[in-house]
């Protein structure tokens, strides 16, 4: 029996994964901040008869302190982690600043995958396989690491600007990872699952929600299609220590998307800003 903690993990292809875990008789922390979505989990899981082996955990990641709280439930409930996957996300269309004076996506789609992952390395190495499946957009749409203003306080604020700056940060993530834990035997890969048929189109406009619905009618993957080879992958990782991954294809870690000099810039830049926050 493999354990798993996923976020995002009670929507779209986090749940996905999730219930597919739980249906072959694996052990899933499933986290998001919304507790009706954590109870159909639970009911759903419930239904699997795997209700003794599914955990809903309540957070708000976007926030410093819920991410942190994660780490310490799961060390504290955990003896191990076969896996870590971070589907969590959410398209903001105007700008928003958290709790902690950070812009909303990149806190919620970067910085969570950062703190977690980085906190919970010691788990993962306990287990004979550990893997982590970090879903974003490698080989995806062009984006900006606005280095000087990740808040966008002077750049004129899109919500897509702010999701595939995001996706840049989880791709030096990715690359990065393995040289802050050498050590380590975790394989890091991360996976763009591009058009897949999922609630993200909700926060959008009545008109622009109508119109991605429409395309996800006609061509967008279930996530019951989609998720296969993420599990795939998650359960026969290849050797290297990070991989990224377009579906079934593998992309080379090459040009400014993963590069080590980035790399090392935006984790040095990340911890000034935990520091910041923890002050």
């Amino acid at each position: 029996m493999r354990t798993y903690l996923i976020t995002g993990g009670t929507d779209g292809m986090g749940r996905g994964l999730g219930l597919h875990f739980l249906e072959r008789g694996d052990r899933v922390t499933a986290v998001s901040s919304g507790e009706a979505k954590g109870r159909a989990f639970l009911e759903a899981a419930a239904r699997l008869g795997a209700a003794d082996r599914a955990r809903f955990l309540r957070a708000d990641l976007s926030t410093v302190a819920g991410m942190n709280a994660v780490v310490a439930d799961v060390a504290a409930a955990e003896e191990r982690l076969d896996g870590m996957v971070f589907a969590t996300q959410r398209f903001q269309q105007t700008r928003t600043l958290t709790a902690d004076g950070l812009e909303y996506t990149f806190a919620l789609s970067y910085l969570s995958r950062f703190v977690i992952g980085h906190g919970l390395v010691g788990l993962l190495d306990r287990a004979p396989r550990p893997v982590v499946l970090n879903l974003g957009a490698p080989g995806g749409f062009p984006g900006t690491v606005f280095w000087d203003d990740l808040r966008f306080d002077r750049e004129p604020y899109k919500g897509m600007k702010a999701a595939t700056q995001a996706s840049r940060a989880i791709d030096l993530l990715a690359v990065d990872f393995p040289r802050r834990h050498p050590d380590s035997r975790v394989k890091y890969a991360v996976y763009n699952p591009l058009f897949v048929k999922t609630g993200m189109a909700a926060p959008l406009s009545p008109v622009k929600r109508a119109a991605t619905n429409g395309l996800a009618t006609l061509f967008a993957q279930r996530v019951e299609r989609a998720i296969v080879p993420m599990a795939a992958l998650i359960d026969s990782p290849p050797p290297e220590p990070v991989s990224a991954w377009r579906r079934t294809t593998r992309l080379p870690l090459e040009g400014e998307a993963f590069d080590p000099d980035r790399a090392d810039r935006l984790y040095r830049l990340t911890e000034e800003i935990l520091e910041r926050i923890d002050a």
